[in-house]
């Protein structure tokens, strides 16, 4: 097992990573630091939670300090980053890790104020950690100039085309000066992250750190079979039975986050949502809460959840199956850092079969079940040939319209082809007393009443 010293780093670096608590590289740490520090390209597979923001940021850091800045200081390292959480931690890591150096950097994004940012770009930084959208703004405006630009990292280039920055991506590639280093880090490696990744890539060496093995190390994996109406019940159960001061539940919906975080506090359980809809001053208070210890559980959507990385998670709750087994590893990820253990709960109601077989497919195993809580649901466990994917649902009966519907019907085809006919109002008047006349002849009847007294 090598260590930090190993892999070439300077003395000021070396005192940054031991101030950390840093012993051993990770596994994307030992590979991707030699030849970045060799000025190679570097192609790398990793989910966040593998130590892989210093794998780059520590070789920008030291390729920067070998040379002094003479004059202004102007942007020589761009991180992309797809979300404002993991830009924010990627910013926080820069300040540890270059806390001897005398290096800027600036974090910036949308949903706030630009005016700080831009006076902070004003006054000179060297490396600009941003999320598309606010930096094309900021460069359209004339306040970024990336021309002169030596490094570059695409971070989470996944998420980056979940989230549709694809056509971002390519407009900040092409303002970008043609020499200098890149770096593409993914969770996955799907054939348009490929092309990607050779549109802008020369010579780049491929690291891939596999999720299959990630997933098994530390952390206690269960799945639990249970009725969607009884998730709620189990999960407050499971948070007060084993006393969770520290744990993130993970939802499909932003709706559905929102609503958990509410059902959560009415049985006393401190907890915050953090999602894409939450505005940036929500989402920075909630996460600031959860890393001082103020909120015990954070609710969260996929999206939000690449930016989470917080040391001392002890449980995850995976409320909702995620459909895409990759999102399963990136989600169960967020405990057991730092050489620390944990657990991850999965509940699995009747419609989510598909997804758990999916992701036993992808990390290689079955994940161990729990059928002794009191609200286990046997109808939810796979069948012997379950197939992965989203559960069809069954279609619905073609039944015949009944008279109401077929006159609701008629009255709106008559109105897309301009008659002013109605349908019958009355189809029941067998039913009425003979003596009873609709109401539209009584109107009638006053109206001529009216119009005769006068």
């Amino acid at each position: 097992m090598k260590n930090f010293e190993s892999l070439g780093l300077s003395k000021k670096l070396l005192e940054a990573v031991e101030s950390e608590g840093y012993t051993t590289p990770t596994p994307v740490q030992e590979q991707s630091i030699p030849p970045l520090l060799a000025g190679r390209d570097v192609l790398g597979v990793a989910q966040t939670g593998t130590g892989k923001t210093a794998a780059f940021a520590l070789p920008v850091l030291q390729i920067m300090s070998r040379s002094k800045t003479q004059g202004k200081r102007h942007i020589k390292a761009l991180i992309l980053s797809p979300t404002r959480e993991l830009a924010a931690q990627i910013g926080e890591r820069f300040s540890a890790y270059g806390e001897h150096l005398d290096i800027r950097h600036k974090v910036i994004f949308g949903g706030v104020n630009q005016n700080p940012q831009v006076r902070a770009l004003q006054k000179g930084i060297d490396v600009l950690v941003a999320t598309p959208g606010r930096l094309l703004d900021l460069i359209n405006q004339g306040h970024i100039d990336i021309t002169r630009v030596e490094f570059f990292v695409l971070d989470e280039a996944d998420r980056m085309l979940d989230m549709g920055f694809i056509r971002d991506i390519k407009k900040v590639l092409k303002l970008l000066p043609k020499r200098r280093q890149n770096l593409l880090f993914s969770a996955t490696m799907p054939k348009s992250i490929a092309d990607l990744a050779g549109s802008f890539l020369h010579n780049a060496i491929m690291i891939d750190v596999s999720p299959k093995e990630i997933t098994v190390d530390r952390i206690k994996q269960k799945i639990m079979f249970v009725r969607k109406a009884d998730k709620r019940r189990l999960l407050v159960n499971l948070i007060k039975e084993e006393k969770v001061r520290c744990g993130i539940v993970f939802t499909r919906t932003k709706h559905g986050a929102n609503r958990l975080v509410k059902q959560l506090d009415q049985s006393r359980i401190n907890a915050a949502a953090i999602h894409g809809n939450k505005s940036q001053g929500a989402r920075t208070k909630a996460l600031a809460g959860f890393k001082n210890g103020s909120i015990a559980i954070l609710v969260a959507t996929d999206i939000a959840s690449r930016g989470i990385d917080v040391d001392g998670i002890t449980h995850v709750f995976n409320y909702d199956l995620p459909n895409e087994p990759e999102s399963y590893v990136h989600r169960i990820g967020r405990t057991a850092r730092a050489g620390r253990s944990g657990i991850a709960y999965g509940f699995c109601d009747e419609s989510e079969s598909g997804y758990l077989v999916g992701i036993q497919q992808l990390i290689g195993r079955e994940i161990d079940t729990d059928i002794g809580h009191e609200f286990h649901f046997s109808g939810a466990i796979p069948k012997p040939d379950q197939k992965p994917g989203k559960i069809k649902q069954k279609k619905p009966s073609n039944k015949k319209p009944n008279n109401r519907n077929k006159q609701k019907n008629q009255g709106k085809k008559n109105s897309k082809n301009g008659s002013r006919s109605k349908p019958k109002r009355y189809n029941n008047n067998s039913k009425r007393n003979n003596n009873q006349r609709p109401r539209s002849n009584n109107n009638r009847s006053r109206r001529n009443q009216s119009r005769d007294s006068k």
